[in-house]
């Protein structure tokens, strides 16, 4: 453990999950022909359904989660609390397509809305319940995985992909996926507790095709590798998909999330991911995230961890 991980820490930034600014690219020599430009984030349109069903709409001029889901909702009627999540190119309840921070221009988003509510009560027998908990971006907490032979495995009206709308009658709707969590972490052992859930709607019954309008290939923007990245502050941007390496540390770092916090967030790992790309030690690192990631507060012991994880990458350590 380095000494001093917080000695340089600063205030700590209001902005939960406010993202990095890529570096400018270097200017191209003067001889080079002009490359053409990539489109305004804000021209980019993307086609997107009702994942139970609906007509294609298609969606643009957003630069976040939550204009996202404005669009969405505008272009289907519905509000936009309606929305729970969002999946890329499939319209199934499938957690390792979830819309993170980057949707790629030639994705097919998704959107998943609030269906039939559910009761369950639960005795807390383990200290563990084999909860993770993700959310989309500006709160609706969901699970994200049940951990197989768990508490909550074995009861089976509790899925994958439920929004935890309230715990023991206190309404959670609006919170974030960590708050969540240590919520249900810290229920006491030994005692009932009572969750209100609400399930994504269901796909119609024999809905074959899924829609009359466009097919996905004809959907698609061709634009090779790019992908627009949303951001809670400041506008959109069209960036290159991150290198395989980033993956790799992406990937690691959700993990030590679920590890440490109970939760899984894709975005938030390439968030620290990025803010540990041109540091030189965990110092370093340690304020950029108290910069970035304030409010989330992590201990010494999980930004070291995460910090050993993104060097592993760079290293070819990790599989």
């Amino acid at each position: 453990m380095p000494l001093g991980l917080r000695g340089k820490k600063k205030d700590k930034s209001k902005e939960t999950l406010k993202l990095v600014e890529s570096e400018a690219p270097a200017a191209a020599p003067a001889a080079a022909p002009a490359a053409a430009p990539a489109p305004a984030a804000s021209r980019l349109q993307f086609h997107t359904q009702l994942a139970h069903g609906s007509p294609t709409g298609r969606v643009e001029g957003f630069g976040s989660a939550g204009q996202l889901y404005a669009r969405i909702a505008e272009a289907f009627h519905i509000h936009p609390a309606e929305i729970m999540f969002c999946t890329l190119n499939t319209h199934k309840v499938d957690m390792d397509k979830l819309l993170g921070a980057q949707i790629g221009l030639e994705d097919f988003i998704f959107a998943h809305i609030k269906g039939q509510r559910k009761e369950v009560e639960v005795l807390k027998t383990d200290d563990v319940l084999g909860l993770t908990i993700t959310d989309n971006g500006t709160g609706c907490p969901f699970i994200k995985r049940i951990k197989e032979g768990s508490l909550m495995d074995q009861i089976k009206v509790i899925c994958v992909g439920d929004h935890i709308e309230t715990i023991n009658g206190r309404n959670v709707s609006d919170c974030r996926h960590y708050e969540v969590a240590k919520m249900l972490k810290d229920l006491e052992k030994g005692h009932m507790f009572k969750l209100e859930l609400i399930e994504p709607m269901k796909a119609f019954e024999k809905l074959e095709p899924r829609s009359k309008g466009v097919t996905l290939p004809e959907a698609k923007i061709s634009r090779g590798r790019e992908t627009l990245r949303l951001r809670t502050k400041g506008p959109a941007t069209v960036e290159e998909m991150p290198t395989e390496v980033e993956e790799k540390a992406i990937k690691k770092v959700d993990e030590l999330l679920e590890t440490y916090m109970g939760i899984r967030d894709i975005e938030l790992a390439a968030t620290m991911v990025e803010a540990g790309r041109d540091k030189k030690n965990p110092d370093e690192f340690a304020v950029a995230l108290d910069e970035t990631l304030g409010d989330f507060a992590f201990p010494d012991e999980f930004v070291f961890d995460v910090w050993g994880a993104i060097g592993d990458a760079k290293q070819g350590r990790l599989e």
